[in-house]
């Protein structure tokens, strides 16, 4: 039994879009859906010309629809939407909001800052795994990757090279698996560096927080640059409800300047929830444990700033590969002990949440 328009459209409903992440017919991208015995024809209005997931799209539907249509051959067309319309579809998605308002103060996004006092500490392998874990567990997530001079989150995803989409005056952040995430390093050229001063660094990253097209968000995790320079002042301000996880290794000359970078972040108005301990001792074949970088450093941080240690990650050898392939080792090995205990920290990072109950919603009746 062939199937109807109303078959067909239903069909077309289980595609999501890959940047959007909302299904096509939601996004009024489905233009036309053609139904004869000879043949099932539809026509698909792609955001801008040259779109990077029109391939995906394509196929997609086309598999989609394949799977109602029997014997019936099927044909997908992919057009562009004209100005009008793709303006209208912008309005749409940002809502009532204002981009400037993607992430204030009555956000229900959960934002958390990942800083460090020095750099080579493992706050960036932190934060991707990090997201890669929510994202697991089923939570919506998003990752900016604030450390301009030092960007390294689209190696440790694996989209180097990948590119945004710009919808107007809105950019879509590229997807890595079920993370959206936004870096500098999308927009120079490899191997380029990049030498800005305090102005721009602030443009950049409030320009992330406002012109990039997030949607709604569970949790957005910053890889801040180590120290306490303007890109961490300019989160302060910018984000004062956003709270800060601090990065350490056990060594105590940087466990000292790690509870500098807290103690910053305090000052902007930022809530400390955590300290996780990076490179702690790890275990030889033999089961020998090498605490190459000494101990209590996490301990250390957590007492001086009265928050909990929420994890030891140990040395990893699986660790380092996993992020040289761009796959975090909480996808790649879930079983190593890097992996474990990466877990766990994110758990006990979930524990230190408060209530959201009575918290008023962001909705007005009609």
């Amino acid at each position: 039994m062939s199937p109807d328009v109303e078959g067909v459209r239903r069909a077309i409903d289980t595609v999501i879009d890959p940047e959007l992440r909302r299904p096509l017919t939601e996004l009024d991208m489905v233009d036309s859906i053609d139904v004869s015995p000879e043949t099932i024809r539809v026509t698909i209005a792609l955001t801008i010309v040259g779109c990077p997931a029109s391939d995906r799209i394509h196929d997609d539907v086309w598999t989609a629809v394949t799977e109602v249509a029997g014997d019936i051959p099927v044909h997908v067309e992919l057009t562009v939407m004209d100005p009008a319309r793709r303006a209208a579809l912008i309005t749409r998605l940002r809502g009532d909001k204002s981009p400037a308002q993607q992430f204030g103060p009555d956000t229900l996004t959960r934002i958390i800052a990942v800083t460090s006092g020095k750099g080579g500490v493992g706050k960036s392998t932190i934060t991707a795994n990090l997201a890669e874990a929510a994202a697991n567990s089923g939570l919506r997530v998003g990752v900016i990757d604030a450390d301009v001079f030092g960007f390294s989150q689209p190696a440790l995803f694996g989209i180097e090279g990948v590119k945004p989409t710009r919808l107007d005056d809105m950019i879509l952040p590229p997807v890595a698996g079920e993370v959206k995430l936004m870096s500098i390093g999308m927009f120079v050229d490899q191997g380029t560096p990049v030498s800005w001063r305090g102005p721009m660094l602030h443009r950049t990253v409030n320009q992330f927080l406002s012109d990039v097209f997030f949607g709604d968000l569970d949790l957005l995790l910053l890889d801040l640059p180590p120290g306490t320079g303007d890109v961490a002042i300019s989160v302060g301000q910018l984000l004062p409800h956003s709270e800060v996880v601090v990065v350490t290794t056990p060594q105590a000359g940087a466990a000292d300047v790690a509870v500098r970078s807290g103690l910053v972040a305090r000052q902007t108005g930022q809530k400390v929830v955590g300290v996780i301990e990076t490179m702690s001792a790890g275990v030889l074949p033999d089961g020998t444990a090498l605490d190459l970088f000494g101990e209590g450093g996490g301990a250390q941080v957590a007492a001086a700033l009265e928050v909990p240690l929420l994890g030891q990650i140990p040395l990893s050898v699986p660790l380092r590969k996993a992020g040289d392939a761009g796959t975090p080792l909480v996808s790649q090995h879930p079983d190593d002990p890097a992996a474990i205990a990466l877990g766990e920290a994110f758990a006990a990072l979930q524990a230190t949440r408060d209530s959201r109950v009575g918290t008023p919603l962001p909705v007005s009746p009609r």
